[in-house]
Parts: structure tokens; sequence; C-alpha cells
């Protein structure tokens, strides 16, 4: 059976706190969700801003393959005529093939939220659906608060649905605004409103009926996705949600881990095998272009959603990658990963460096030796795969390091009323030659830094291009105040390649020294071991 997938990322995404999209921004996502397979895109509501009656104007030179692009608004007010109605008219405006109009199911919004009575409330639902019908637009009625109304006066939330239906609604959606239902109870209400429009003469369960049931979800009791899967197979054929759940208060039905479980495990048709190997890249796009940090820990998507850690679980997916696995994360467009920890056996070791193209030669219990040894220390090793690569690569007899950081001294000063002054001054040996540095830094990393780019620089100028993109520092034994041990996770980047690095110590400055020297011999290596493998290749 196919599923609708309505996105309304672009509208209730945006009422999430902290999150605001700029026009371009929109666009932008409306492109990736039209290539993702959505069959409806949520533009937002013309009626409410500026900018999102633009984007409905930019859209329209915008060719889409899969989505409809449908504007949103409410059923004219009480009193009123569609025809004088600004909200009803800045619909007219958008000019969208579908339009998404939200009416009140429930008593207590109508008396006590509108303010009007419950006749007026049906007059309102029934006028606006029909004016958009006789000018030719799909029309989907949401019926908010539907199911808090049903509980407050079943009929009444019945004889809503079957005003919309009566006026010429294409699709009825049920709507769990406060997100306090259980899946249960939404698939009992759901199959009741199956029977009540059937015996209205409307048989959603017929794909030619002409009226499809939409179910659309909050996410308020961690329920959201677990609501809209019990209403699908209670017999909703449209589905309303965000691209990571984003949305108001806890956010909306999350798209992402719906379309998997529906088409993975359930057998629905949502979009095509090649669409769904992208979940994770529009995932991850959205996110970006909504400014916030992906969740790694995202069912399906996320960075860890397919990592494993124990030791005993490692040794299992060696053998048989389903072992751990709910699924194949190629999937979805993700991967298995390896993390290396004190929690570690050798075969973790083994895998994360196979994934990493290194030859471990026997040396697996040397590696997992030092990692526990150092996380004893307050070092951590699941984000620093730069510092993990660069203990394999240390553990082979043959490696020659490219540098070598004899010591190094950073004074901090303030004198008066003059800014904090960093210095650092460096000593360094690459091959024979010794060498000694000093640098001013805007703080004492960033001077320590420069110091030690001074000196390698003549050496190794491919490191100009080696650049300190984030530095993090994190609390080990936070019970021990201002004497606590810090750790140091610093990201660096060379174009599109990033690697992060970690250090642990008493003193923060040397915490830093410690992920800047493996962040900046880590490129190093890498060359030098791809121009060796180059040699013995040719010479081969």
């Amino acid at each position: 059976m196919q599923i609708l997938l309505y996105d309304t990322t672009l509208r209730d995404g945006t009422q999430r706190e902290g999150l605001s999209l700029s026009v371009e921004d929109k666009l932008k996502i409306a492109r990736e969700l039209d290539l993702l397979g959505v069959h409806y895109i949520e533009g937002g509501w013309p009626g409410s801003n500026p900018k999102d009656a633009e984007f409905f104007q930019r859209i329209r030179r915008v060719t889409l393959r899969h989505a409809k692009i449908a504007a949103f608004g409410s059923t004219r007010h009480a009193n009123a005529t569609c025809d004088t109605d600004a909200n009803i008219q800045a619909l007219v405006e958008a000019d969208t093939p579908v339009v998404t109009l939200v009416g009140k199911s429930s008593t207590l919004h109508v008396e006590k939220v509108l303010e009007t009575t419950l006749q007026e409330n049906l007059a309102m639902i029934g006028d606006s659906v029909a004016y958009f019908k006789e000018r030719g637009k799909e029309v989907v009625y949401d019926a908010e608060h539907f199911f808090d109304g049903y509980k407050l006066d079943a009929a009444y939330a019945l004889t809503t649905l079957t005003t919309a239906a009566r006026a010429g609604a294409d699709c009825l959606v049920l709507c769990d605004t406060n997100g306090g239902s259980l899946p249960d109870d939404v698939a009992a209400v759901v199959q009741i409103v199956r029977q009540h429009l059937a015996q209205e003469g409307f048989d959603v369960s017929k794909p030619d009926s002409g009226l499809t049931l939409g179910i659309h979800t909050h996410n308020d009791g961690a329920l959201a996705v677990a609501n809209a899967i019990a209403a699908v197979r209670a017999g909703c054929t449209h589905v309303q949600g965000t691209i990571n759940g984003y949305g108001e208060r806890c956010g909306n039905m999350d798209l992402i881990p719906l379309i998997a479980n529906l088409q993975l495990k359930l057998g629905y048709r949502c979009i095509s095998p090649e669409q769904l190997r992208r979940l994770t890249e529009v995932s991850h796009f959205v996110a970006a272009v909504a400014n916030l940090n992906p969740d790694t820990h995202a069912p399906f998507v996320g960075h860890s959603a397919f990592a494993h850690k124990g030791g005993i679980h490692v040794a299992a997916v060696a053998k048989i990658p389903d072992s751990y696995q709910h699924i194949d994360p190629e999937l979805v467009g993700n991967r298995m990963r390896i993390v290396v920890s004190e929690l570690s056996g050798r075969g973790n070791v083994r895998m994360r460096a196979q994934e990493l193209g290194l030859e471990l030669n026997g040396n697996e219990r040397e590696v997992l030796r030092r990692i526990k040894e150092l996380e004893n220390r307050g070092f951590q090793f699941e984000a620093a795969e730069g510092s993990f690569e660069m203990l394999v690569r240390r553990a082979a007899p043959d490696y020659e390091p490219p540098f070598e950081l004899l010591d190094f001294t950073v004074v901090v000063s303030k004198h008066g009323d003059r800014d904090m002054i960093s210095q650092a001054m460096v000593k360094l040996r690459v091959g024979n030659e010794v060498m000694h540095t000093a640098a001013e830094g805007v703080g004492p990393v960033n001077a320590l830094d420069k110091a030690i780019r001074k000196a390698l620089l003549p050496h190794y100028p491919e490191l100009a291009d080696v650049q300190l993109v984030d530095y993090k520092v994190r609390i080990v034994d936070e019970h021990l105040g201002t004497a606590a041990k810090p750790r140091v996770l610093i990201e660096s980047a060379c174009g599109e390649e990033r690697w992060s690095t970690v250090g642990c110590s008493e003193n923060i400055i040397e915490a830093s020294f410690m992920a800047l020297w493996d962040s900046l011999e880590l490129p190093l290596a890498r060359r030098r071991a791809m121009a060796k493998s180059t040699t013995e290749s040719l010479q081969g």
C-alpha cells in the first residue's frame, strides 16, 4: 500500500524554539525534500508573515519532480465570509495546487478559544473547504485537537469531519495536537472514524473514493512515531511530519524513522529504495541548513545509530553484522562503525583499524593496552578517531615520527588595564635539526599552535592547509571543582577532510598540547604512508 508523505518542516518545524529559516533556506530544503520523494511540502502560512508569502512566490519558479506545494491556513473567521477574510485571501494569493485548512474539532476550543458557537464552527469548516474546491484546489483538512476533542464530545468531533468531507475535502487529517495520545487509543479512534465515514457514504479504504484519511502527531509523550504507525495500520494513508522531528515544544512526528519503519519493517511503500538510501543525507542536510547539530544518536541516521562499542558486540558483528543490528545501515545511507574505548576487545581495535586501512601486524594487544591505560587517565577515543589512528601508527615497529616535540613554555600575562598577552616558546626536532621558535597568540592554545607551525612549515609546507576548526574542553572529574582534570578535543580540517584528536591532563595547556600534537602529526603520517605505499607498488 502506498503511504502519502506530507512534510511540514517549513512551517511546523520552524516553530521549534531556536530554529529560523530564511526564504533561501526554505527553498533549499524544499528541493531536497522533492528529491527524497515526499509527496507534499507545506511551505508555510502565507497570511502570517511576509517571508512565507515570498516563499510561495519564488517556489512557483522551481521545477519539482515529485512534490506538490501546499499553503497552510485556518478556516474563515466566525461571522465573516471567505471573500472578506484576510487569511483566506492570502491562501488564494499563494496560488498553490494544494491548500491545507486547519479547523477546530474540540468543543473546548470552539467555545472557549474561538468564542463562537458549535454550529458556526461547522459553517466555518464547510464554507472554507467548499470555497477552495470551487477554485479547483486539492484541499487537506487538518482536524486540530481531534483526539482530545473526541474524548470531550465524540459526536461533535465526528461531525466536523463529516462537514469537511461533504464540502469536498480530499483528505481528512486527525491531529494529536497536544501530543498526549497513546498508540492503542489512536488506532481505536481511527477505526471508529473510518466506520463513521463509511456510514456517511465515504469509504476511505478505497483508493478511488476521492477521500483519504491522514494522521498528524506531536511528540510530547515521546510517542509521535508510534502513534503515526498505529494510525497507518488502522487505515490512515496520509502522514504528516517533519524532518528530524523539528517542531514546537517536544517536536513533531519525525518522518525519518517513520519512513524507515513503514517501508523496511511493515512493507508499506513510501519512497523508492534509491530515495530511502538518502535518508541519512537528507537528515543531515536539513540540520545543517537549520544551523543545528545532527542528533548523533538519532535512530537509523545518527552517527552512532550503528556504532558498536562493547567487546562482545564487536566480536559478534565481526562474524555476523545482523547479530547486533536491526537493519542493514546501507539501506538508509548509514554505515556500521566500531567504537574504541576501555570497554573494547581486540576485535574492536582490529576492525576499526581495518576501516581506516591500517595494518596492525599483531599489535592489537599493545594498542588495546595503551587505550585502556589512557582512558583510565581521562582520555576518550570515541570522538577522537584521529588520536586512535595515531596510536595504531605509532605502534608499528618501523614508524618514524615526522617531528618530535622536545619541550614548550607558555606564558600568559596581564599588566594593568592592557589586554592579556599569550606567548609560547617551543623546542622541536625534525630529523637532525633542532629548532627554537616563539610566537604570540590571542590565547595560549593559539600561541602554541603558531609556535609549532612556525618551526614545522619550512619542512612541511602542506601544514599551512590544516586548520583548527573546533576546540572543546570537558571536565573529567566535576567533583574536584577547579582542580578537576580537563579533557581537550580538537577538530582539524584540510579541505573536506576532518579529524578529531584528544588530550587530557591536570593542566589544560598540556591537554591542548597533546591534542594539537596529534592533529598536526596525523596528516603528515598519512602522507608519508601513502608515499611509501606508492613506492612499494612501483617497485613491485
